[in-house]
């Protein structure tokens, strides 16, 4: 009503000042039959309605400031033997108002049901700017510990990146200054570490996944990160209020179509970098990949929700209206950005590649690639995965999520652990002499991806009921969408920080 969801109240048995509103109402309960012998499965078929308004010398009338549902299950009775039009229900009729000692409605076996409502309107002190004071608060648990767990996870990860800046800085300084001595031949021939790898750091990647699927992911997490931080500033600066129904999706796809330029400028600068020649190729895979993932999980979903009828079905002019933004607008973008990053010149390295690439020495089994990159995924997971539980019970379970600020605070956090972590794996993978970096030091963060499926696992079987098998396909397809975005995200960051720490470090060395 007025924009307004309905909500009910919620009781704590052990403390009933306590009171909790929790958005929608049960359609029933199960509970036991009234011979005490079994289970009986009754329905809410009346709805007792309570309207608050506001009045105010300010403006003329009244405005709804609340809608709560108090749902009852009332087996209701006509005067007469049976419906015929004008004849009333003798549970349900302006002398009798239906309470908890009605008899309520048992559904087993089938039965006629009659749906009533009433409405009691009360006017309330609450002013209209805040009426949705009591949505915001309805959220699952104890607001103290939902305030305390967010801040306790900033402060740990500010304290763990202060540690890690701070040795590496401390090592970085040592380094350099013992490389940029002047050493006899005997000492430069016995030199080990990173800048021993000086000629091979920035060796393009090879293979099939190499410079092409590399740099398309990066341009695709490029884009990613610049639409998040658009949408959370105008979330934290309160233009995406809840009263605003779908404005928050609504920008997350406009933003995103019109950020294709940051792609395509992006991916092209690198896949130029990496002497890539395939450049159409490249422009197509970036405009096409994640977007058409994203329209296909939507499409394959919307079918088995078609066919089961439901109200979640996408339409199909939203759809067409879809198609025509990413391809009358984010694609034409997406060109536009890689025609300009193809036009500038290669990115300069600060050393010289040699033509023939050096042997990397056996590694320990702490320094393979998966150990390293499962380990690096931690840290960016253990960042964010106390406000991944609001933010999946917001979406999953319906409570509703208004602390902006404290989400973008967290974002940020969460993107200069990345950088971080990515940049200290990089670091001890080269001084192992081993310089097979680009992929690892997109992978190392991304890991914190799989960490966050792996919490939705464990989230659908701790907190959830969800038993239908096309509500359990949905939330699967969904969580995985949202961690590929994750994945494509965490990785452009931690590669974009190794690419500039490598070419900070490697510049400021003496080498020939």
């Amino acid at each position: 009503m007025d924009n307004l969801p309905a909500v009910v109240r919620l009781f704590n048995q052990e403390d009933p000042s306590d009171v909790v509103f929790e958005r929608g109402f049960p359609l029933g309960f199960a509970g036991p039959s009234e011979s005490g012998d079994g289970v009986s499965h009754y329905l809410f078929n009346h709805l007792h309605f309570v309207v608050r308004y506001h009045d105010s010398p300010e403006f003329e009338g009244s405005r709804v400031v609340g809608l709560e549902v108090e749902p009852f299950s009332v087996k209701h009775k006509y005067v007469a033997e049976q419906w015929k039009e004008g004849v009333q229900l003798s549970t349900c009729n302006p002398a009798v108002h239906v309470d908890r000692n009605a008899e309520p409605m048992v559904i087993d076996g089938g039965a006629e049901v009659i749906f009533t409502y009433d409405v009691l309107w009360e006017a309330s002190d609450t002013p209209w700017g805040q009426r949705w004071d009591v949505y915001l608060t309805a959220t699952a648990g104890d607001a103290d510990v939902h305030w305390f767990s967010i801040a306790n996870s900033v402060i740990v990860v500010v304290f763990l990146s202060s540690l890690i800046i701070t040795a590496l800085v401390r090592a970085l300084y040592r380094d350099i200054a013992q490389y940029n001595e002047q050493l006899t031949p005997e000492e430069q021939a016995e030199e080990t570490g990173w800048k021993l790898v000086h000629g091979d750091v920035f060796r393009p990647p090879q293979g099939f996944f190499g410079p092409m699927f590399l740099s398309v992911f990066v341009g695709s997490g490029a884009q990613l990160v610049c639409t998040m931080f658009a949408v959370l500033l105008l979330a934290a600066l309160g233009f995406l209020s809840p009263a605003n129904r779908g404005a928050l999706l609504t920008s997350l796809i406009l933003i995103y179509m019109f950020l294709g330029a940051v792609a395509g400028y992006t991916s092209s600068r690198m896949y130029k970098t990496f002497r890539g020649k395939a450049w159409k190729r490249n422009t197509v895979l970036t405009a096409m990949s994640f977007p058409g993932m994203v329209f296909g999980v939507v499409l394959f979903l919307n079918f088995f929700v078609w066919g089961k009828g439901s109200s979640m079905a996408v339409p199909f002019l939203t759809l067409l209206t879809l198609l025509v933004l990413w391809f009358g607008v984010s694609t034409p973008l997406v060109f536009a950005g890689a025609y300009l990053g193809f036009r500038k010149d290669e990115m300069q390295q600060p050393c010289r590649t040699n033509q023939i690439a050096r042997q990397v020495p056996e590694q320990p089994w702490y320094s393979m690639p998966v150990p390293c990159i499962a380990m690096g995924g931690l840290l960016p997971f253990g960042a964010i995965f106390v406000e991944l539980f609001f933010i999946m019970s917001s979406i999953w379970q319906q409570h509703a999520y208004y602390v902006f600020g404290f989400l973008a605070l967290v974002f940020l956090i969460t993107l200069v652990t990345v950088a971080e972590i990515s940049v200290v794996m990089t670091y001890f993978q080269l001084s192992a002499e081993d310089y097979n970096w680009w992929w690892r030091s997109f992978l190392t963060p991304a890991s914190a991806a799989g960490y966050v499926f792996l919490y939705a696992v464990v989230f659908y079987f701790t907190r959830l009921e969800i038993e239908a098998g096309v509500a359990t396909l949905m939330y699967f397809l969904y969580t995985a969408v949202a961690c590929w975005g994750l994945f494509l995200l965490m990785g452009s960051v931690g590669f974009l920080s190794s690419l500039w720490f490598n070419r900070t470090i490697y510049a400021a060395i003496k080498s020939d």
